[in-house]
């Protein structure tokens, strides 16, 4: 029997390129090889394709690809792989557009189409589809950057043209400190900053602004960060619960990648009530946003009353040795190799 082609994307132009390179490694190390042949391909930060030979090389964030031959005919090259299997963590490939352009070559791959992928990359859409659900989300503003100015949206989609002193004012009237500020566009906690006063959230913004035009100003809460892994398309299954214990004081790119002393438990310590709440909570969100084969959704559950808060969704989450969705998974009964064929098969 003539063993399925499955094409590895990883890489990428994205800032997550590092992370997109442990995650793909890991994925090509782990794939069932009785079962599938792996066509890895390997995409540099400048947009570069190549073909690159089977490791057992464990990257770490930060590893750098040998690049081996460029290919010359990317759409012939995928023509001959029977799934895509793209990790290609932000910009450029959890966004839609590989999405896109596998679409029109007819060729299927893992993970949610089009709509899912772009909706969830982009925080403030996703919060719209998020809030015509019903489901509770912490305050938050919604800004453009333009030229050296900024336009404030509001809430009816009305624009204000505004000096970044004047957005200052208005986060600060209408939003409690501590204030988190991030790039629409962004993931890995890439360009976020925390914000307890009008000095450091008009640095903030400056900085996010530097990853992506569209920024969101969100009002943060004394609250437990617990995450939910979900596999399928419409039949769903939702794991266990993780809770982010971050080394700093929010669960930023340093936090996650390089201290050691950030560390996730599983399961996350909720009652069983609560815990059921949650993983309900995932699978809505899940098909609200149009998402397929998987997707990690990220919650905050509140220190007093524990109301539950949606925070966001990554359709393409990390599969390094320290991310949650594949640890998740594996704690609900799923190992990591029975999972990477569950997506190929959800795929075809």
């Amino acid at each position: 029997m003539n063993k399925k082609k499955i094409g590895v994307i990883f890489g990428g132009i994205s800032t997550e390129h590092d992370v997109s390179v442990v995650s793909g490694t890991d994925i090509i190390r782990n794939i069932d090889k009785e079962k599938y042949e792996v066509v890895p391909i390997y995409i540099d930060e400048n947009g570069v394709w190549y073909e690159y030979k089977l490791t057992d090389k464990i990257f770490k964030v930060g590893d750098k690809i040998i690049e081996e031959k460029p290919i010359e005919n990317i759409c012939e090259y995928l023509k001959k792989v029977d799934v895509v299997f793209p990790v290609l963590h932000g910009l450029g490939g959890e966004d839609g557009t590989i999405q896109g352009m596998l679409e029109l070559l007819k060729i299927p791959y893992v993970g949610s189409k089009v709509l899912g992928s772009s909706i969830c990359m982009d925080k403030v859409y996703a919060k719209i589809v998020f809030e015509k659900a019903g489901l509770l989300q912490t305050k938050y503003l919604y800004i453009r950057k333009y030229k050296e100015n900024y336009i404030y949206i509001k809430q009816n989609f009305d624009e204000e043209k505004c000096t970044i002193d004047e957005i200052v004012e208005i986060a600060d009237k209408e939003i409690k400190y501590p204030m988190f500020i991030k790039p629409s566009n962004s993931g890995s906690s890439v360009g976020i900053n925390k914000a307890t006063n009008k000095g450091e959230l008009k640095k903030a913004i400056e900085y996010a602004s530097q990853f992506d035009k569209k920024i969101l100003i969100e009002e943060g809460i004394n609250a437990r960060e617990i995450e939910c892994a979900v596999l399928g398309n419409e039949e769903l299954t939702a794991s266990i619960l993780g809770e982010v214990l971050a080394a700093d004081t929010f669960y930023s790119f340093d936090a996650k990648y390089m201290n050691q002393e950030s560390r996730t438990e599983m399961p996350a310590k909720l009652s069983e009530e609560l815990t059921k709440q949650v993983q309900e909570l995932a699978k809505k969100a899940y098909k609200a946003a149009d998402c397929k084969g998987l997707s990690r959704v990220d919650f905050f559950v509140d220190d007093k009353d524990e109301k539950i808060y949606i925070n966001e969704i990554n359709t393409i989450p990390g599969f390094t040795q320290i991310s949650m969705y594949p640890k998740l998974l594996e704690k609900t009964g799923i190992p990591y190799k029975e999972v990477l064929t569950k997506l190929i098969e959800l795929a075809m």
